[in-house]
């Protein structure tokens, strides 16, 4: 399997999956912000994993900006529009499969 294919995969799943869980509370609850930051801070354990991918979200985002920067990739926003949409499960390989791209063309 191509290392385009696994990153086009990863995208697949980190789109669905992470939304499979979401998409039923935002039918049930609307888009209620403040319940949202309720729910996602609700005990410990949540806000472990709320606080994780905030600041996972942020270095990705410092990552993508610098190293699509370093390597003149256009459309580097979108991966960072992917994260702050759905989370790094999507806009970490989105942004690993326009990299994978840009250095199979540079490479020929």
């Amino acid at each position: 399997m191509s290392t385009r294919r696994l990153y086009a995969g990863l995208c697949i799943l980190g789109l669905c999956v992470p939304n499979s869980a979401f998409l039923p509370w935002l039918l049930t609850h609307g888009a209620s912000p403040g319940l949202f930051m309720r729910d996602l801070f609700a005990n410990g354990v949540s806000s472990f994993f709320g606080l994780d991918v905030i600041l996972s979200a942020l270095a990705l985002t410092l990552f993508i900006v610098v190293e699509g920067a370093r390597l003149q990739l256009r459309q580097r926003w979108v991966p960072i529009a992917a994260t702050c949409l759905v989370g790094v499960s999507f806009g970490l390989p989105l942004f690993l499969y326009q990299r994978q791209v840009h250095l199979d063309r540079t490479a020929t």
